[in-house]
């Protein structure tokens, strides 16, 4: 009976062991299939946007086949001679995402999104905001024109914003933003992209009057509905707004605060009667001081003694 147990427990020894060793197996053939290399072409130096891909740009190197991001080559072949639509850091993988299409063209014309337009205005330090406007920026252009002869608006030029929103292709000649954004750039020129029809918009203020740009955050896309302003408007007064924070949105923002108002000061009898109406009511005068006596008893007692008003102190 001894010798028929021992069997059992070796036969089933035996089994699981089996059992263990296959699943072991395909575990680590499975991992090792995910874990496969395979090539991936990178960029050996930094990559500029709008720029034509050259060989010596270009590297392979060995990547999991299951970390891959998408759209990556692993033929230098498939990639010399594309044209970047966004800066790429060496070392990072080259995907089909950042180049253009096949046949494209290097320059600004590989970075304007199919339907677009790229329109340059010319500006200076104050209508370029001191150099702060570099690609990629987002701003709204503004004009002052004369109003047309059969408009209600008041005599004098209208200051209004024209265009909102237009993201800045070019800064002079430079396609790719400055590696210090802090420090501002001087160009004569900005590239805005534009539809067709916010080019003409464009070209009919620049023909009408000097343009302005005004630089907003990228975060803050919306549109905002505005009258324009004139001479009469600018007179007007304007309500004390708090200082937002730096970067914050619009729903954590102050609200504006509102400007006191005084009553309107009236002449007439209407003015006597109100007047009357509201009389201030003064306080009471305090009352007079009294005639006092402190007494020391003994034992080390104290005792302060009114003296009673004589009557003629009354009133």
């Amino acid at each position: 009976m001894r010798n028929k147990s021992l069997i059992f427990v070796l036969l089933g020894a035996v089994f699981f062991g089996l059992v263990a060793a296959v699943s072991v197996s395909r575990y680590l053939s499975s991992a090792a299939s995910n874990n496969e290399l395979v090539s991936v072409v990178i960029a050996k130096v930094e990559l500029p946007l709008g720029v034509k891909i050259i060989p010596e740009q270009l590297t392979t190197v060995q990547f999991p086949r299951n970390a891959m991001p998408d759209g990556t080559f692993d033929s230098l072949d498939k990639v010399v001679g594309r044209i970047t639509v966004t800066r790429i850091a060496p070392r990072e993988p080259v995907t089909n995402a950042r180049l253009a299409p096949l046949g494209a063209t290097g320059g600004l014309s590989a970075i304007i999104p199919e339907g677009y337009r790229a329109m340059t205005v010319r500006v200076d330090d104050e209508v370029g905001i001191a150099g702060f406007v570099m690609p990629g920026s987002l701003v709204d252009v503004l004009v002052v024109i004369a109003p047309p002869d059969n408009s209600n608006q008041a005599q004098g030029p209208i200051s209004k914003i024209v265009l909102q929103n237009m993201k800045v292709l070019a800064s002079g000649q430079d396609l790719d933003q400055p590696k210090n954004e802090r420090e501002p750039n001087a160009v004569r020129s900005v590239t805005l992209q534009v539809t067709p029809e916010q080019a003409e918009k464009l070209n009919l203020a620049a023909s009408e009057g000097r343009l302005r740009l005004a630089l907003r955050n990228s975060m803050d896309p919306g549109d905002e509905e505005t009258t324009g302003a004139n001479r009469r408007t600018l007179l007007t007064g304007e309500r004390a707004l708090l200082s937002p924070a730096p970067g914050s949105p619009r729903s954590e923002q102050p609200k504006p605060l509102e400007a006191p108002r005084h009553p309107p000061i009236r002449s007439g009898k209407s003015s006597v009667a109100n007047i009357g109406a509201n009389k201030v009511v003064l306080p009471a005068p305090p009352p007079p001081p009294r005639n006092t006596v402190e007494i020391w008893e003994p034992g080390g007692k104290k005792r302060t003694v009114d003296f009673p008003e004589s009557p003629r102190g009354k009133s």
